[in-house]
């Protein structure tokens, strides 16, 4: 499948104060994300802010840690350099039968040996181990990780705030959900890695004295924090998800546990985006009903902020999401054959050719609209919108 970069898509965002790109959490999956990534960045669509959660995380810190000259570059290298080669694997995915067999075993192979220059396995299990220690509350080491990120992310270039970054966590001993924002303070590879520590595979990763673990325990995409935190703005949403709500009805036990991970894992989007309009609703309301109120109790309600002044950006929200699962199995998420990833990077780059040809986002059709959310890639293989009003 072949495309053509359109030529006025370096203006496409100027109908927005600013573009934020919303990546999910999804382990090997990440591919689909940077093969996105590097469409929109073909494309001259270069975010402001960028916001991940656990592989998500990663891809972000490194978007955000590099030149926009470098960024496709340190991806591609970031996941060659994880992926796994298998000797007969180009001739193995031809057929079904060696491709089930070959996925199976690399994910097996990332269970038993780890995944180079991410996560080992300790040397022993953790039952055997000293109680409080990472050995012993988990099964990997991922100081790989550590060294990985050093190597592909610029993390003066993060806190010198040219793009924002945000990485969501959560706070093992509160369960609280939180989010380590380059806005706010200094990021390093801890914050990274605190986003992508999925238990209990990966231990806790320490910030400042306190764990945290991966914030898809709690969710899986960024997109509310986004929404809430930073959209005074009229504000331009990519949300590159890897894992589909919508899929067939499983036949197999490995398709089960498949379908368990896509509900589970995939992004509540229309929960958020409901929520969002409702707090627009009754924003917009409030300004209309500080228009029959004397400016003295205005005033005494309102402090030194005028309604007038709050939030009032809109926003447009194109969704991708990974539905290709061809032959995908269960450990989707943590096979990391090259083969694999090599997929999942030409997925996200199709299903981005899709999104950026489009041009029903590029404005807003409705100056008043709250939010629009933009889905061109649907099972049914047509293409659609779909679009909340206020």
């Amino acid at each position: 499948m072949s495309f053509e970069t359109s030529p006025s898509a370096a203006a496409i965002t100027a109908a927005y104060d600013q573009t934020c790109l919303v990546l999910q959490g999804g382990g090997a999956l990440g591919a689909y994300q940077a093969g996105a990534y590097e469409v929109l960045h073909e494309n001259k669509v270069e975010p402001d802010w960028v916001a991940g959660i656990s592989i998500g995380a990663i891809n972000a810190a490194i978007i955000a840690g590099n030149a926009p000259e470098n960024r496709v570059t340190h991806l591609r290298a970031f996941w060659d350099e994880i992926s796994t080669d298998v000797p007969g694997g180009q001739v193995a995915a031809r057929h079904d039968v060696s491709d089930f067999n070959f996925r199976q075993f690399s994910g097996l192979w990332a269970i038993v040996a780890g995944v180079k220059g991410f996560f080992r396995p300790w040397f022993l299990l953790p039952w055997f181990n000293r109680a409080g220690t990472p050995e012993a509350t988990s099964f990997y080491d991922t100081a790989p990780l550590r060294e990985t990120l050093l190597r592909h992310v610029d993390f003066d270039r993060i806190n010198a705030g040219g793009v924002r970054l945000s990485l969501g966590a959560v706070h093992v001993k509160s369960g609280n959900f939180v989010y380590f924002d380059s806005r706010d303070r200094r990021i390093g590879p801890e914050h990274v890695m605190a986003s992508a520590a999925l238990p209990p595979g990966f231990p806790a990763v320490y910030v400042d004295g306190e764990p945290y673990w991966d914030g898809g325990l709690v969710s899986n995409t960024p997109l509310s924090y986004i929404l809430e935190a930073g959209v005074a703005k009229d504000t331009l949403i990519f949300q590159i998800d890897l894992f589909s709500a919508e899929g067939p009805d499983p036949a197999t036990m490995d398709e089960v546990q498949e379908r368990m991970k896509d509900i589970t894992y995939s992004s509540r989007t229309r929960l958020n985006t409901d929520a969002f309009l409702e707090k627009y609703r009754l924003r917009h309301a409030i300004r209309k009903l500080a228009e029959h109120v004397p400016a003295n109790v205005l005033a005494d309600i309102c402090g030194g902020q005028a309604p007038a002044d709050i939030f009032d950006g809109r926003v447009s929200l194109v969704h991708i999401i990974n539905r290709q699962n061809r032959r995908e199995i269960q450990s989707k998420d943590y096979e990391f054959w090259r083969v694999s990833i090599d997929e999942h990077w030409r997925d996200g780059r199709n299903d981005a050719h899709v999104a950026v040809a489009e041009t029903s986002w590029r404005t807003f059709s409705d100056p008043d609209a709250g939010l629009a959310v933009y889905d061109y890639i649907r099972p049914s293989s047509h293409k659609r919108s779909e679009k909340l009003w206020p």
